[in-house]
């Protein structure tokens, strides 16, 4: 169906689209995202208008958008423009900020961040938007953004998230730290982690002290970061610290 829709012309796609039984509506539009033709995505950006169609079509084609494997700057695009200055409920505008994270994230594993004009807007939408945002929970949703797009020039907001925020901001920000390969966590990221883990400016819930002392111990440990964990861990209750000893005899092993 995929292949029949890559070689469709665009009027034949909309004429689908318009004429598909509403039960399968959802599996028509996720097979013309999962195309990525020119003609597909453009009858994709006609025929879905946010002012009227159901939540649920709308967070399926976000989700169809952020789950492709291999995206092109193209389904991008379209996500962004479905996305700008749209009056849409919370729960698909918080899909779609999802989805342009994980676009940008493999559009980069792609090489092809410098090279794409919607990656760059990609990014910035992101960012502006963490930067308004007045509610926790919004301020999640783009640091789960950032999470997906795992970029590196991100780390400093995310650790700024991650000492600074609210309980739930602070476990989004240390998340999306792990997300991030070995190289990129460096002597910063990692005095941050024990400050955190170590609660040495504030309380911090035990999840994110635990989330913390993983990225200590994932990412070359050192002897002393062991060390320091290890004696830790008789302060904390039962659970907690056998969590912690089970991990350092994995990263030991």
């Amino acid at each position: 169906f995929i292949q029949m829709l890559r070689s469709a012309k665009k009027r034949d796609v909309l004429q689908l689209l318009r004429r598909a039984p509403e039960e399968m509506l959802p599996f028509v539009v996720e097979a013309a995202v999962a195309a990525q033709s020119v003609a597909s995505l453009a009858a994709l950006s006609d025929f879905l208008d946010f002012g009227k169609e159901p939540k649920s079509l709308l967070e399926k084609f976000f989700y169809a958008a952020a789950f492709s494997p291999r995206p092109s700057g193209e389904l991008l695009h379209l996500v962004l423009d479905k996305l700008d200055g749209k009056q849409l409920a919370p729960e698909v505008q918080e899909t779609g900020i999802v989805a342009i994270g994980s676009l940008v994230g493999k559009l980069c594993q792609q090489k092809l961040c410098g090279l794409q004009q919607e990656v760059e807007r990609g990014v910035e939408t992101i960012l502006w938007g963490l930067r308004g945002a007045k509610e926790e929970s919004e301020v999640v949703i783009y640091l789960l953004a950032l999470g997906n797009a795992v970029l590196p020039e991100t780390i400093p907001t995310l650790l700024d998230h991650a000492e600074e925020g609210p309980a739930a901001v602070t476990t989004a920000a240390i998340s999306a730290l792990q997300r991030f390969p070995t190289q990129h966590i460096s002597s910063k990221v990692k005095r941050a982690m024990r400050r955190i883990f170590h609660e040495k400016r504030k309380s911090y819930e035990k999840t994110c002290r635990l989330a913390a002392a993983e990225i200590l111990l994932d990412n070359e440990p050192l002897p002393m970061d062991v060390t320091n964990i290890l004696l830790a861990a008789n302060e904390l209750e039962t659970e907690t610290a056998t969590f912690l000893l089970l991990k350092v005899q994995s990263t030991l092993h």
